[in-house]
């Protein structure tokens, strides 16, 4: 018999209840286990792993390696992209913290203290923002959002094509081909870019034309564009795709709604976005949380493969109970043969984006997203005045806007470079997936930067070009 020893860390590892455990399974060992994978695939030797460290070395260690990173805490940043540095206020990490949710946040309906009230209001809450009433719990990012959202469209179309406009997220398109799938499978979804007009950042509306067919389930845009552009464009986008059968699908950073009108307004059948910016922290970019929503139509609700909380009065006059609605047609509820497998869940952040809509209200978000506006076109103004510096799409932009350095002689990379040195993380260097912008960065500014921040950046880039 193989020597066993307890794991410090894991209760279960003790000999005696691993023993219990295999003896109610009915097995002997467990290697048992295991004997599906094949002999020659399994390891024989002992790991050659270094010596075990205690639990306060390896903390140590550990905080030793972070300490190499250089964060958002010590540099000012100004990097946008796709993750947001937003104020996220201390209320809402108190309550994402609390046992009452770290318990329940998934399990058994026996385990719902509240959780499934909580998701409801999430639900409720982004609605109200969207002005949309179907609203389901979120999946891992915008990009899977958007991923899904293309195929329910395709599922209510039949059809078999998407037109997405050019002007997007490389990171968030590479995550929208995995979900259209490769040309080999049969529920392949093919792509056509739409090319955007690179003097005013908009999308190419006679390529739209030219792109839009009977074969094509949806179009999809972003309002702010990745390259922060605000689409003026939009109701005739999705007139277009409307004439030609298809769905509209727009993507939105749900902190622009308290300034800029909400997709449904101008056409959108589907709306995707990111929650992140809804009280999530930066994270290193990992599980932020992308959200889908519609119009209350059946139509849709049973395309979505995500998870829906419905509400309904009890037998106790005034008191409501809350549940799991369509289960059956998610991967939850029918595994494999799910509308779409939703995968990593991102729950845990419902409950975050819930506390920080509740406490900013219609009026913080309007406070809010006017701030950013007037602070972002402050900065690019200030920016352009620097001597080789051209804001590429002066106007009509949110948060994000892209700053060209080609008559300054310098790469973004060694600008960027030189700002680091300073203390100050520069914009997102743009050279290399939108060549046709030359040495451009885009630059994020939000209700997180001061005045003096903003002068900060400028009179560093002053020194730097």
């Amino acid at each position: 018999m193989r020597n066993v020893s307890a794991h410090p860390y894991m209760a279960n590892s003790v000999p005696e209840i691993q023993q219990a455990m295999l003896e109610s399974i009915g097995v002997d060992t467990v290697e048992e286990l295991f004997v599906q994978i094949p002999q020659d695939h399994r390891l024989t030797r002992p790991l050659d792993l270094p010596p075990a460290l205690s639990e306060r070395e390896l903390r140590r260690h550990v905080v030793g390696i972070l300490a190499k990173n250089s964060t958002t805490e010590d540099n000012l940043s100004f990097l946008g992209a796709g993750i947001w540095q937003h104020h996220v206020p201390a209320a809402v990490d108190e309550i994402v913290r609390r046992n009452e949710w770290l318990t329940s946040i998934f399990g058994e309906p026996s385990s719902d203290h509240g959780r499934n009230q909580a998701w409801f209001e999430f639900c409720s809450q982004l609605g109200e923002l969207l002005n949309l009433d179907l609203v389901a719990l979120p999946v891992r990012s915008w990009g899977s959002a958007a991923g899904h959202a293309m195929r329910m469209a395709a599922r209510l179309t039949g059809r078999n094509e998407v037109a997405i406009v050019r002007a997007i997220d490389p990171q968030r398109l590479s995550v929208i081909r995995n979900y259209c799938e490769p040309p080999e499978m049969a529920n392949h979804i093919a792509i056509r870019l739409v090319a955007y007009d690179p003097a005013t950042g908009l999308i190419d509306m006679d390529d739209l034309r030219a792109a839009v067919t009977d074969r094509t389930a949806a179009v999809y845009f972003e309002v702010p564009s990745y390259l922060g552009v605000v689409e003026h464009q939009a109701a005739e986008i999705a007139a277009i795709a409307r004439a030609a059968g298809a769905e509209t699908i727009v993507g939105v950073d749900p902190i622009s709604l308290g300034v800029l009108a909400a997709p449904v307004d101008y056409g959108a059948d589907l709306v995707v976005g990111t929650i992140q910016t809804l009280g999530v922290h930066l994270h290193a970019g990992g599980g932020v949380g992308g959200f889908i929503a519609s119009r209350d139509e059946p139509r849709y609700a049973e395309q979505y493969p995500t998870l829906f909380i419905s509400i309904a009065e009890t037998l106790e006059p005034g008191e409501h109970g809350f549940g799991l609605g369509l289960f059956h047609q998610t991967s939850y509820g029918l595994r494999d043969k799910g509308n779409d497998w939703t995968g990593h869940s991102v729950y845990m952040w419902a409950i975050a984006a819930t506390a920080y809509m509740a406490m900013m209200g219609p009026q913080g978000f309007a406070e809010v997203g006017k701030l950013i506006l007037q602070r972002a076109h402050h900065a690019a103004q200030l920016l352009s005045g620097i001597k080789g510096v051209r804001v590429t799409f002066p106007s009509g932009f949110f948060k994000e806007f892209v700053v060209n350095f080609d008559d300054t002689g310098k790469s973004v990379a060694d600008i960027n470079d030189a700002l680091r040195a300073r203390g100050i993380f520069g914009g997102k260097d743009l050279s290399g997936d939108f060549p046709e912008l030359g040495q451009s960065a885009l630059y994020c500014v939000t209700e997180i930067h001061t005045l003096s921040d903003i002068e900060r950046l400028a009179g560093a880039l002053n020194e730097v070009v």
